[in-house]
């Protein structure tokens, strides 16, 4: 039994191929619509599993040119993130035979491959009953984690299983000029991993700031990620609320989500005290150079549209602590104040957790104020 699966994102096709191959099943895949239609007239699939939002060609063009083509009648089923009533009412009006949103399990995905075609005529093995509900997103996202010297607080086990879970991350690990063993244990990560990690080695130490800006620009290439975003590699900000942005992102209109450790009722949100106190002074600093009403821009946790990374990152930042005080600040002088409020959002975190080994001393605090000072000359 042979499928035909068309997305432009690979980080979806290949663990679709791969999983539906695990079944039993042949399956060629295409990353555009003109390719996928190509494969259709020499592959001759039983089934075709097509993606809606697509650069070349929507999805239900390729649906249109494939039911007014082919003399055979071939099932189609639609996967995608699009989700609006008129583009799925469309879909069947054109004939095809499901349409399954985002995000959704490869198990529920060959379950209903299966109930289409029915199930390949083969010897059962162990791999193909194996259960697989890892997720399929709705969303193609890139993360960037600086590290720099975790060896011994970096936690490849969570960031192992998550990016197995979620099929449409690309976690993307930046080792800052480490002296310890971190290289290897990323090296080691990225090997371990299902495609979906790698690692962007800088040779020299240039601080969180250039780090961040490196991956960024990095996974910026990458056409298939529809955001991109950074996270601290002592996942201070855990997973589930990371998640929570993307959502976020989305959903709204906003082009910037960016997490808040402001304390709220139903939080879990802890600092030391002392830390907490310079935070507060820091921040309020901070509001008075943005003249914008943000509470928490130095909260590690930030997701954008993929569109904003070359404006916001093509130059280097001029402090190696406060570039997301810079970020801000290019938002602003590049839109205006008002479009900058609208474009961004400050999302409190459900639960953050100062990580001990932190590598920001509270001596680096003091020297914050005089970073500080020196963005307010750099960018009036």
């Amino acid at each position: 039994m042979k499928v035909l699966a068309i997305d432009d994102q690979q980080l979806i096709l290949l663990s679709v191929e791969r999983r539906l191959k695990e079944l039993g099943y042949t399956v060629m895949i295409a990353d555009s619509g003109e390719k996928g239609i190509a494969l259709f007239n020499s592959f001759e699939p039983d089934l075709v599993l097509v993606d809606i939002n697509m650069p070349d060609m929507s999805g239900l063009d390729i649906v249109k040119r494939i039911k007014t083509n082919s003399k055979k009648d071939v099932p189609i089923m639609v996967m995608s993130g699009n989700t609006q009533e008129e583009t799925i009412i469309s879909g069947f009006t054109l004939g095809i035979d499901d349409y399954m949103k985002k995000p959704i399990s490869l198990d529920e995905m060959a379950a209903r491959v299966k109930r289409i075609i029915g199930a390949p005529n083969i010897e059962t093995t162990t791999t193909s009953h194996k259960n697989d509900s890892r997720i399929l997103q709705k969303n193609c996202v890139g993360v960037v984690i600086p590290c720099y010297n975790e060896e011994e607080r970096l936690l490849s086990e969570e960031f192992k299983d998550f990016a197995h879970k979620n099929l449409g991350y690309h976690l993307c690990f930046v080792n800052d000029g480490s002296t310890d063993n971190t290289l290897e244990i990323l090296r080691k990560l990225e090997e371990e991993s299902d495609n979906n990690i790698s690692v962007f080695d800088c040779e020299k130490n240039g601080g969180k700031a250039e780090a961040v800006r490196q991956g960024m620009l990095h996974l910026a290439k990458d056409q298939q990620l529809d955001c991109i975003g950074f996270l601290d590699a002592d996942l201070s900000t855990d997973f589930r609320d990371f998640d929570d942005l993307v959502e976020t992102l989305d959903q709204s209109d906003f082009e910037i989500v960016s997490g808040s450790r402001m304390s709220r009722m139903g939080a879990n949100i802890t600092k030391e005290s002392a830390r907490k106190i310079i935070s507060m002074t820091i921040n309020l600093i901070i509001r008075t150079i943005l003249r914008m009403p943000f509470n928490d821009t130095q909260c590690g946790a930030k997701v954008m549209k993929s569109s904003l990374v070359p404006l916001l990152f093509e130059k280097p930042f001029i402090t190696r602590w406060l570039f997301d005080v810079e970020i801000f600040i290019r938002i602003r002088k590049h839109f205006g104040k008002t479009k900058a409020k609208e474009m961004i959002c400050e999302q409190p975190l459900k639960r953050w957790i100062h990580a001990d080994g932190s590598k920001l001393s509270m001596k680096d605090s003091v020297k914050i104020v005089g970073q500080l000072a020196k963005i307010a000359i750099s960018y009036r």
